[in-house]
Parts: structure tokens; sequence; C-alpha cells
């Protein structure tokens, strides 16, 4: 197995960061584009003599975890959305070997960001100054960003290959993660459902 670099290599990095910070912020303003469309469709279905309930903004929370030397932020709206499973830890950690053996490694990891639909996940591949960025929600897909000029020949174009080829590993690995999540999810609601009818039952059945 291939031994995975995380020492820092700093390249114009203010620059870099900044550049990065621009793509993030483009891919953030899409998919608030797309959440706001999908809730403008809602609405529009909606019987017009039904009360309409007010919006109401989650606070979102976040817990960092850190795994084999790498970090794992979680995102939700309790405590429950961020427990992080050991077959979740796991899966980061087959991700990181998997991307060291496959693409590169000398690549220095950044946080893998789990939110409720979507699970995001960046790095800096240092031989070559190059940040890759992997998404598999609303704005699914490998994205690039580079702050220097970089000269295009055989070993680079065979790099951004295994880029692009792994991200199919990564979605495959993240989707199915984030299904088990939704399924863990829906059967604690239902757990909790049932609870709520067998206090009524007992209680509308005088059973103390």
């Amino acid at each position: 197995m291939k031994k995975m670099n995380y020492n820092k290599k700093i390249v114009n990095g203010n620059f870099v960061d900044n550049r990065y910070d621009d793509m993030k912020t483009m891919l953030d303003r899409v998919r608030l584009i797309n959440e706001q469309a999908e809730g403008e469709v809602e609405t529009e279905t909606q019987d017009e003599d039904e009360p309409r309930e007010r919006d109401t903004v989650e606070e979102e929370l976040t817990k960092e975890y850190t795994v084999s030397g790498g970090k794992i932020i979680v995102h939700g709206a309790s405590e429950q959305d961020l427990v992080l499973t050991d077959d979740e830890q796991s899966s980061f950690q087959e991700t990181m070997e998997q991307f060291a053996e496959e693409v590169s490694d000398m690549a220095q990891f950044h946080p893998l960001n789990i939110y409720k639909n979507n699970v995001e996940w960046s790095g800096d591949l240092l031989r070559f100054d190059v940040r890759f960025y992997y998404s598999i929600a609303e704005v699914e897909g490998t994205y690039i960003g580079n702050a220097n000029m970089i000269k295009v020949d055989n070993k680079f174009m065979e790099v951004l290959g295994k880029i692009k080829s792994f991200y199919n590993t990564f979605e495959s690995k993240w989707a199915k993660v984030l299904a088990d999540r939704r399924t863990t999810e829906v059967e604690k609601e239902e757990g909790l459902g049932d609870d709520e009818l067998a206090v009524d039952v007992e209680m509308d059945s005088g059973i103390e």
C-alpha cells in the first residue's frame, strides 16, 4: 500500500485558497438556486385554500471527526444527524487509501463534508499544485482549480484522467452512505411514532 503524504506545500497559498473559495461559492450558489426552484414548485402545487405554514429556518449544526489523519465534518439539523458510524469512518479510510493507490500518493486531503443530501470532498495534488473537488449532489462531478500555469504534458493528462475516473468510485461509495443514513433516519422516526402511539393506547385504555 502506498504511503499517503499529508505534508502541506504552499505555493501562492492565499491566491490558491481565494480561487478555491470562489469556486466553492459558485457551486454553493448553484445548489441554492436548485433548492429555491424545488421550493417554488412545491409551493405552486399546494391547494390555494389550504393555509400555508410559515417557513422555518433551522440552524445548521456541525461535528468534526478525525479518521486516520483525515477529517470528516458532518452537517445536520439535530444531534442525531451528526452521528457518524464506524462503517462510515471506515468508508472514508478506504476512500483515502484508494485515492493514494489509484490517483496519487502525494495528496493533501481536505475535510470530507457530509450533508443530508450531498457529500463533498477536495484536496491538493502536491506534485502539480492542482486542487480537485468532488460533489455527488446538484453540482455533481469533478472540478479542478489552480492558481498557476501548469505544463500540460502526458503525466499531467494521465493524472487528470485518474482524478476523473476515481470520481466514479467516490460517487458510488458515498451515494450508498447517504442512502443508508436516510434509511436509518426514517427507521428512527418510525420507531418514535410507534412509541408515541403505544403511549396513547395505554392512556386511552387506562393502563398505568
